[in-house]
Order: C-alpha cells, then sequence, then structure tokens
C-alpha cells in the first residue's frame, strides 16, 4: 500500500496592518497566526515562523511550497513577507506562488455581494480591488487600482460590501484562480500600485 506524501505549505502576507502566517499539510491548517502589527511585522514574521517550525517539528526544508501576497500595499512591512519567501524558497529550492493581498482579504467575506476590498494608501486614495464569491472559489471582478474610495464607490451600480480586513480563508484561495507561479524567484517582487498622473494632477 503506498502512502501520499502530505504537502505542507507555509502562507505569509505582511501587505497590510495585518500579519498573516499559516501553515498547512495539504489543505488542513496546522498552525496560523494573524495579528494587527504595530510597525513590527519584521520582527514578527520569523520570529512566529519558528514557533510553528518547532511547534510542528518541521524544518525550512520540508516545506513542498510557499504561498505569499504581494500587496499592493504602501504598509512598511509590505516588503518582508517577499524577503523571506524569497530566501527560503532559493536556499531551499521550494516552489512559490504568489497571490494578491487584496485576494486574501475578499477570501476572509462569504457574502453573496461583491466584495469591494480596501487598503488605506493615504491622502484619500485606497488600494481597491472588487472580487466575488464564485462557488468554492473567489474571482477577480474588477482590475485591483489606486484611486479614491469614495470616487470609486460613487460608479459601484450592484450591491457590494467594503472589506477591509478579515482573516484569510486559504482553502477558498486554493480553488480559486488567483494564485501564480514564480518562475524566477530572484525577479520576485511586491506589487507597488501607482496612481496615475491624471490622479496625481488632481491633488
Amino acid at each position: 500500500m503506498f502512502m501520499t506524501k502530505s504537502l505542507k505549505r507555509l502562507v505569509i502576507d505582511s501587505a497590510t496592518k495585518f500579519l498573516y502566517i499559516a501553515l498547512f499539510d495539504n489543505e488542513n491548517k496546522v498552525s496560523e497566526f494573524y495579528e494587527s502589527g504595530h510597525n513590527d511585522h519584521s520582527v514578527k514574521l520569523m520570529t512566529e515562523i519558528e514557533k510553528m517550525f518547532v511547534k510542528e517539528s518541521i524544518k525550512v526544508k520540508d516545506l513542498d511550497e510557499i504561498i505569499v501576497g504581494i500587496g499592493p500595499g504602501s504598509y512598511t512591512g509590505l516588503r518582508i513577507g517577499v524577503v523571506v519567501a524569497k530566501m527560503f524558497a532559493w536556499n531551499n529550492n521550494i516552489p512559490v506562488k504568489t497571490v494578491s493581498s487584496l485576494a486574501l482579504m475578499a477570501s476572509s467575506n462569504d457574502s453573496v455581494n461583491l466584495l469591494l476590498v480596501e487598503i488605506d494608501a493615504r491622502r484619500g486614495n485606497s488600494f481597491l480591488g472588487v472580487y466575488k464569491n464564485d462557488g468554492k472559489g473567489l474571482k477577480l471582478v474588477a482590475e485591483e487600482q489606486l484611486t479614491n474610495l469614495e470616487e470609486y464607490k460613487k460608479n459601484m451600480t450592484n450591491k457590494y460590501e467594503v472589506v477591509s480586513g478579515g482573516k484569510p480563508n486559504i482553502i477558498k484561495i486554493l480553488e480559486s484562480n488567483l494564485l501564480e507561479d514564480v518562475t524566477d524567484v530572484h525577479a520576485l517582487s511586491p506589487n507597488y500600485l501607482r496612481i496615475t498622473e491624471a490622479e496625481r494632477n488632481l491633488q
């Protein structure tokens, strides 16, 4: 009788004020950390990952896959999650998949309405994306962008809910078509959405 090897996944997202780390064995969540930070993601991230590894008696080299949120976001911790994913992947030859941090936030909400996901970008602007629950998964229905939240709302014609936080549902992400394989880990970088020149001129 052949035993199927378990798939160990590490999930990291540090693009918002909430730091999210989770360890999965196949689709079973074995450990999780979700907490609002105080400009200390760079300290908390490695500390909490190490705690998980000790608790579950695994090492980095035991990971089969890393899923990392790549933004958008302007929070100071945005870069650190990507740096750690790259370091783990390169040193241990671990495949990496990326996902939008807005999608991770959207996955926390099971509403049948559209999900207007936003991360405050200051000066009246937000990083925005519109998602919809689609069966067991999630679908992006409007391109992610950096724009004024209130102005964007005025153009929403269908029922929607604003999502500005929430613990990610990784199973929903795995059921979606939102993960992208990283073919060159050296080239992996956060997604910094930029405001358009026209919007800058209006400001």
